[in-house]
């Protein structure tokens, strides 16, 4: 019992004397108290209810091998009933006023067992003042198990009596402040975005799957794309279908034949025209409302691995290892990239259409300019074809690209520095890269050997989940307008669709002073 209590109820004309039994407190009138009050009978109370009553803090040193110092007073012993006690004081001489310090904030669980004394009990859920510079510092969440915060703490008030405003006095203004300083970090992690992330939790089961019969197992194409308008196509061998997402139905948009086999699609930024790369080395356009052909295009000599749109500009990429632009709308070839060695495998505009990203099987990243014959930059870390190619929505000039089986790694560059940020080994084929739109993180599918997809964090490079489900290699990957659903599509012959982000919070209204007004 502290001396600040026992202050307290002497000021409320209480005489009391304090023995010590076994885990109870005894409290009894005093003898000058007695004449008065023959009818106060002895109150017994648990010390942990006596502890959550008077709400008081301890502070614990983080030190191993600190003990909690306990000396008994030198007054003689005396003899209250029939038990024969010492009063005791706990030492505070471990409290220190430094920043370094660790705040605990526990209570006694176990009503009826008394800590020993020395022994090192703490809660798993306590929050330390080093974890919270950290958090705002070095920008580490906490723990999902440093969060439980109004369970552990016994500091508590949940009525506003005088002996309860007495006690606040009474605690030292620093500890308070901490305490309070505490309480406000906390709310400002919760409300941020970074906790409402890592408290999201992704089904790692699809939500539905779908047969592709004869979609080709073969790394350097591109066979499945998602359109503006909901609308996902997908190329079975010489065959193009469509599956809406509005109504599940699928439809068989065209078909090659025995001529020629498809190598990759890709939809205009509208919409409403697929763009389809054969193994001939020709580009057909199809209208997709009239389901029509409208142009033939024609400039590879090999087979067109992969497409991109950038406005109204059509880019192509070859096994004949070179890149070409073309401009449906004047029917003519606008431009020519060649810089690659081998089959040109990925390629990928950035967000603003100003620079494009071609990876190859020379293991070769290289970005481009239109208008430019000269390469802006070439990179050449990677030690396998370099497919999976993303910019990143968030970040201006920031390109991510990944290595094949040789290689297995994902890495980072700023393309305006041309300098590379960072990589990781993800320890498997990387076949394919995509940031989210709705918030800073990126999707990879893998191949050799464990088929997985992995939700990644940026630029922690930490895993948010890992998605199984694919029995081959993860070839194909596409997304869906809103930025939530992602498609996957493998040598299994499956396409899995996966709830993979969340929706995309909408702008917060501007607040302004002006009143509102009619335009004129």
């Amino acid at each position: 019992m502290s001396t600040n209590t026992i202050k307290m109820l002497q000021q409320r004309n209480i005489d009391v004397e304090v023995s010590c039994f076994d885990d109870k407190l005894q409290i009894s009138p005093s003898k000058q108290n007695k004449e008065n009050s023959h009818h106060m009978k002895a109150k017994t109370c648990d010390m942990s209810d006596l502890i959550k009553m008077l709400h008081k803090v301890e502070i614990q040193s983080t030190q191993q091998g600190d003990q909690i110092e306990v000396e008994q007073d030198s007054t003689p012993k005396k003899q209250i009933q029939q038990g024969k006690t010492c009063r005791y004081i706990p030492l505070r001489s471990g409290q220190k006023q430094n920043l370094a310090e660790e705040f605990q904030y526990r209570e006694i669980e176990d009503e009826n067992q008394e800590p020993q004394k020395g022994s090192d009990y703490k809660d798993q859920g306590n929050v330390s003042l080093k974890d919270i510079y950290k958090m705002h510092v070095f920008g580490q969440p906490l723990q999902s198990d440093q969060l439980h915060w109004e369970s552990k703490n016994i500091f508590r008030f949940n009525d506003d009596t005088p002996q309860k405003r007495k006690i606040l006095q009474d605690i030292n203004p620093s500890v308070l402040e901490t305490y309070n300083n505490l309480i406000e970090y906390r709310e400002q992690f919760q409300n941020s975005q970074d906790y409402q992330y890592s408290q999201r939790k992704i089904n790692k089961v699809p939500f539905k799957v779908l047969d592709a019969p004869q979609l080709q197992d073969d790394f350097y194409l591109n066979l499945i794309d998602w359109s503006s308008q909901n609308v996902l196509s997908v190329a079975l061998s010489s065959s193009v279908y469509l599956w809406s997402a509005y109504n599940n139905r699928v439809t068989k948009f065209c078909d090659f034949g025995n001529n020629d086999v498809v190598c990759s699609l890709i939809w205009n930024p509208m919409g409403n025209q697929l763009a389809i790369g054969t193994g001939s080395g020709e580009i057909h356009i199809y209208d997709q409302e009239k389901m029509k052909r409208m142009q033939i295009i024609e400039g590879h000599s090999a087979r067109v691995g992969s497409l991109a749109w950038s406005g109204h500009t059509l880019c192509s990429g070859s096994k004949d290892r070179s890149i070409i632009l073309h401009d449906p709308r004047q029917k003519r070839q606008t431009g020519k990239f060649e810089g690659h060695k081998q089959e040109v495998c990925g390629l990928k505009w950035s967000p603003d259409e100003y620079q494009l990203a071609s990876g190859g099987n020379d293991n070769k990243l290289f970005v481009w300019r239109m208008g430019s014959q000269i390469p802006l930059a070439k990179f050449s870390q990677h030690q396998a074809a370099v497919k999976a190619i993303a910019w990143s929505p968030h970040r201006h000039g920031l390109l991510s690209s990944g290595g094949g089986t040789a290689d297995r790694t994902i890495r980072f560059f700023n393309t305006l520095t041309t300098q590379q940020l960072d990589w990781i080994d993800t320890g498997s084929q990387v076949c394919n890269l995509m940031f989210s739109k709705n918030v800073n993180e990126f999707i990879s599918t893998h191949g050799y050997s464990m088929n997985q997809i992995v939700c990644w964090k940026y630029p922690s490079l930490q895993k948010v989940t890992t998605l199984m489900g694919h029995t081959s290699r993860v070839l194909f990957l596409a997304m869906s307008p809103d930025g939530e659903t992602i498609v996957t599509g493998a040598g299994d012959e499956t396409l899995r669709f996966w709830n993979a982000f969340p929706k995309k919070e909408e702008a917060q209204p501007i607040k302004t002073i002006l009143l509102p007004q009619m335009i004129r």
